[in-house]
């Protein structure tokens, strides 16, 4: 730190944790965990154990042998703290307890002093809990557990104290002697008790300082190994030389804290003060950490209760309030109506709706400039919900009206339009009591050690720009409220959009009449036109008594048939911008082979997957198909009945068809009409045909995509 200004983080970084050495009243000693060899000895062992020479020994020959099952037990990984039990030196009986710390076994020995019996003690433990239950409230509780604390320590001063936010505490109850200054309602700065201290409570509940005038007592030999002693979990372990001098400045001999650990968390402590050295012993400090868990256990009780009660009440209005949105709609006018029950849900002291139509208060607010100003700014946070209690630290204009509103609640109804509603409370102006002046609580000049401070006299401070906070139950409420606003809201668009439906089904409805009227009526010109038609070619066939001129006639009517049959699917089908492939494929099939004669239906093999098909591509495929079953009654089996399969598969996007029969095979290169239409119709597919042998027989195979030209990838 040479040359630089003291820094109170400085306190944060002491490695109180490694101190190399404990306070004397007791003696520590430090093993291997393997062999239980001594190899480390702090404090005076002459006198408590009588022990001048331990260089060698074993645990066992120093403590004796009746403990040496709970070493074992107590020397594996994770073994955990124990109490060993009573080990008697030369003029006094010592309590042993023990941990394991890393790769070392550390046994700590302290004198035993004539308290409670020990079943007593467990009653009294249990009967003060049994007080803690029936508490009503949590600053009785915390008056109680001084007074009994008090009690059970013997102690002059016992202090409840809880930790706030931003690092701070304050005493919430006190019991001392009558010649002490009165610490109760007090507030102490954070830096007086550093981050690595705090850490240390949660993980070691009591921690006790019978004399802090002691010399401590380093660990012999001197720490060789490369990583120092962690002496997290020791009793004994001596205290940073800053909070000595802290203590000694408020005139304190001995002292005792006490962790109050709440789900994990350091809730706060029960600090003891004693004029005079005083020590507590291990049965006690049991007793302590007993009592202190039953105390954190009803604090969560009693903090609990209170929030629950307070949800209750808030639900209850903020349902009247969501029932009154339901009937009337989220919108300004209506908020408008309930803007009172708004500003009553939140104990806000003003309220205001803001929307692009227009700002809506009730209650103290400020100014409608001052309320935009202050929307615009909850919108560009771009979070839902803002809470504050100290308004002007994060929006610097709020610092004109703070008087006002100190405290807020912002909820973003939309991040698209103005829609924003502000609860607002008032500052209240806070005297806050600090035991010494909290700016000087670390002093130190350049290159110097830090030095606590020195004066705890009592230091007032008037605090400014802070609204009362708000309380979780308050935004849970507010979270809550923002989803059943925009729930509202979203059925109340859809119940808009409904209507929208309903008109367009409708129009949609008289649409589908009209257009069933025009396909009615297309329908029956169409079918008319093709059936003159192949009336026609049936009147010209009938009149020529060649077969071979006939033949393309005939041809003619079947190609004209496929075309009418998709008209006529379209027409009965209720979806006319696509066919079911099969189906038709089935239909058009049996109606050819009837033109073909009786016979053939007796032949036919048909294995068809469903398929569907937009309706311009089933017309092509129709006539492919007609001109495909049409060659093989022409050139497989010379116009006679025989074996014929169709087969219609998908595989992806693409489709295939299959016609096979068992007939002469592949006719000879041929350039008909039909052959020439069938090409042009596959390419207007984008697909492929191929002709394979099918042992004996014709296989032809067509395939295309579905739904028209693939793209390559």
């Amino acid at each position: 730190m040479t040359g630089a200004t003291p820094d109170l983080t400085d306190c944060d970084r002491e490695p109180i944790h490694i101190p190399g050495s404990i306070q004397p009243h007791g003696v520590m000693i430090v093993a291997e965990p393997t062999t239980l060899r001594v190899t480390h000895v702090a404090g005076d062992a002459a006198t408590l154990l009588g022990l001048a020479d331990w260089q060698g020994k074993m645990l066992g020959d120093i403590l004796g042998g009746a403990l040496a099952e709970r070493l074992v037990a107590l020397s594996r990984p994770g073994g955990g703290a124990a109490f060993l039990g009573h080990v008697e030196g030369p003029d006094v009986t010592l309590d042993a307890s023990g941990h394991r710390s890393g790769d070392h076994l550390i046994i700590e020995l302290e004198p035993v002093s004539v308290t409670t019996p020990t079943i007593m003690l467990m009653g009294e433990v249990e009967a003060t809990a049994a007080r803690f239950e029936r508490t009503p409230t949590l600053e009785a509780l915390c008056d109680l557990a001084a007074v009994e604390f008090r009690r059970i320590t013997g102690f002059d001063r016992v202090m409840i104290y809880r930790f706030l936010a931003g690092g701070a505490g304050a005493v919430l109850a006190e019991d001392k002697a009558e010649h002490l200054v009165s610490f109760l309602n007090h507030h102490f700065p954070g830096s007086d008790i550093p981050q690595q201290a705090r850490a240390l409570y949660v993980r070691n509940l009591i921690r006790t300082i019978p004399d802090i005038s002691y010399a401590a007592a380093p660990l012999a030999p001197a720490w060789q190994d490369a990583d120092p002693l962690d002496m997290s979990d020791c009793v004994l372990r001596s205290v940073s030389p800053i909070h000595l001098q802290y203590l000694k400045n408020m005139g304190v001999a001995a002292s005792a804290s006490i962790s109050i650990v709440r789900d994990g968390v350091l809730w706060g402590l029960i600090a003891c003060h004693h004029d005079t050295p005083r020590h507590l012993p291990y049965d006690i400090r049991a007793a302590c950490r007993s009592l202190a868990a039953s105390l954190a256990r009803q604090i969560r009780a009693k903090e609990e209760g209170q929030a629950y009660r307070e949800r209750l009440l808030l639900r209850s209005l903020e349902d009247e309030l969501v029932g009154a949105f339901e009937r009337h709609g989220p919108n300004p006018d209506a908020l408008a109506k309930d803007i009172g029950d708004l500003k009553r849900l939140l104990a806000a002291n003003g309220v205001a709706v803001v929307t692009a139509e227009g700002i809506k208060t009730a209650g103290d607010c400020p100014t409608k400039p001052q309320i935009r100003a202050l929307a615009a700014w909850a919108q560009a946070r771009d979070a839902p919900l803002t809470t504050t209690s100290e308004l002007a630290s994060e929006f610097e204009p709020a610092a004109e009206f703070q008087a006002l509103a100190s405290g807020l609640i912002a909820l973003v109804m939309s991040s698209t339009e103005p829609f924003v509603i502000l609860w607002f409370r008032a500052e209240e102006v806070e005297v806050v009591n600090w035991a010494g002046n909290p700016h000087k609580a670390v002093v130190g000049k350049p290159g110097e050690s830090l030095t606590p401070r020195t004066s705890f006299e009592a230091w007032r401070e008037t605090v400014r720009g802070r609204a009362r906070p708000w309380s979780l139950p308050e935004i849970e409420t507010a979270g809550r409220l923002r989803a059943a606003l925009l729930g509202v809201r979203q059925n109340q668009k859809l119940r808009e959009l409904n209507h929208q439906l309903a008109d367009s089904i409708k129009d949609k409805e008289t649409l589908l009449e009209q257009k069933e009227v025009l396909l009615r009526e297309a329908n029956h010109r169409v079918q008319n036109s093709l059936q003159l038609v192949s009336s026609f070619l049936g009147l010209q066939a009938r009149s020529l008594e060649d077969a071979r001129l006939r033949a393309p006639l005939d041809e003619a009517r079947r190609r004209l048939h496929a075309v009418g049959l998709v008209h006529r699917r379209l027409y009965r089908a209720d979806q006319i911008e696509t066919i079911e492939l099969a189906r038709y494929i089935e239909e058009l099939i049996s109606d050819i082979l009837e033109t073909m004669g009786p016979e053939w239906a007796q032949q036919l093999s048909l294995d068809l997957s469903p398929v569907s098909i937009p309706t311009d591509r089933a017309v092509i495929l129709g006539l492919i198909l007609t001109e495909l079953v049409i060659n093989t009654n022409k050139y497989a089996y010379g116009g006679a009945p025989g074996q014929l399969s169709v087969t219609l598969e998908q595989h992806l996007s693409s489709f295939r068809l299959i016609v096979a029969d068992q007939g002469a095979g592949k006719p000879g290169a041929h350039e008909g009409f039909g052959t020439r239409m069938v090409t042009a119709m596959v390419q207007q597919l984008s697909g492929v045909l191929e002709q394979f042998d099918n042992q004996p027989g014709l296989r032809t195979v067509l395939t295309a995509p579905v739904e028209g030209r693939q793209t390559n990838r």
